[in-house]
């Protein structure tokens, strides 16, 4: 239905000739943009309702002193419906550390949060189907638990500012919020993430429609192919200096992948900018050491590419 109100507003309202580059290239934008709203409104209440029942003090609550591995696998499954933002990563880092929870599991959910989120599920999902989100969540979750068991093992708190474990953030009182209070809860937050970042999916959507429009077929093939054996770590470095969540990256990505660029190469650019973006890193300076830093980006940067190569052979 969506497909046939594009086709009708492009090629008989406006009158472009379906083939033609300025044609697809609009085709594409009203499409996907139709699409990807709908179903960000969705399914953004939907997680946001979730959401209510894992506040931060209950989510503390289960990852304290959890055994490693199992404790890192269930961090960041609670790390995919309560992701945290850049700004509260040091927060939630000396939360959890001051209630007891391992700093490998710590990194687990730290990992999962930014990397695997609601907004980015939404738009893969939308743009490339759902095999492709499937792939995505299973490869982030693996990428970290795997990353923070590594952690625990190497057993890193000395590399942990040391006023961390002096702090007593104290513990809230849980009050179990009503049905109505959940209702209004998951109505607020899907409308404060739609006005955040429906000017970001615009514009991405709108890059994409014009790579997908213009963009010779096979320029990404030739560089960013899967025969490209330097194509996944290129793709991580260039996406690690840059600052984007997943609605800026994601519509782009998609346009890239559809002119050729391979599904391993996408989802290993995509994974750097979301998951080890420069200013993430500024701000966990001020509880981890320059040290532990570089471990841990170092640890995820390895993990991105490896899950890059591993998807480029196998799709």
């Amino acid at each position: 239905m969506l497909q046939g109100v594009a086709d009708v507003l492009v090629y008989q309202w406006l009158g472009l000739v379906p083939g033609s580059m300025l044609g697809e290239a609009l085709n594409f934008f009203v499409y996907d943009s139709l699409k990807i709203f709908i179903m960000l409104t969705v399914i953004i209440f939907a997680v946001s309702m979730l959401r209510t029942y894992f506040p931060p003090e209950k989510t503390k609550k289960i990852l304290s002193h959890k055994r490693e591995f199992f404790g890192n696998i269930v961090a960041a499954l609670l790390g995919i419906v309560t992701p945290f933002c850049s700004c509260s990563a040091v927060p939630v880092f000396i939360g959890f550390i001051e209630s007891g929870v391992p700093l490998g599991i710590t990194f687990s959910f730290l990992i999962a949060s930014p990397m695997v989120n609601e907004v980015a599920l939404v738009m893969l999902w939308g743009l490339l189907g759902w095999q492709i989100a499937a792939i995505y969540i299973v490869s982030g979750v693996t990428i970290a638990v795997v990353a923070g068991y590594l952690i625990g093992k190497f057993k890193l708190e000395h590399l942990v500012e040391d006023y961390v474990y002096q702090m007593k953030v104290g513990a809230a009182e849980l009050v179990e919020p009503s049905f109505e209070e959940r209702l209004r809860y998951s109505r607020e937050y899907t409308r404060d993430i739609l006005k955040k970042i429906w000017l970001y999916v615009i514009i991405a959507i709108g890059i994409g429609g014009f790579i997908h429009g213009y963009a010779p077929e096979d320029f990404l093939v030739r560089y960013a192919g899967k025969d490209n054996i330097w194509a996944v770590p290129m793709a991580v470095a260039i996406g690690v200096p840059l600052y984007s969540n997943a609605a800026g990256v994601i519509p782009i990505v998609t346009a890239l992948m559809q002119k050729g660029m391979s599904v391993g190469t996408a989802l290993a650019f995509m994974m750097a900018v979301t998951a080890l973006s420069f200013p993430e890193m500024v701000i966990l300076r001020n509880v981890l050491k320059p040290k532990l830093i570089a471990i841990f980006i170092t640890i995820l940067a390895v993990a991105i590419i490896f899950t890059g190569y591993l998807f480029n052979a196998i799709l």
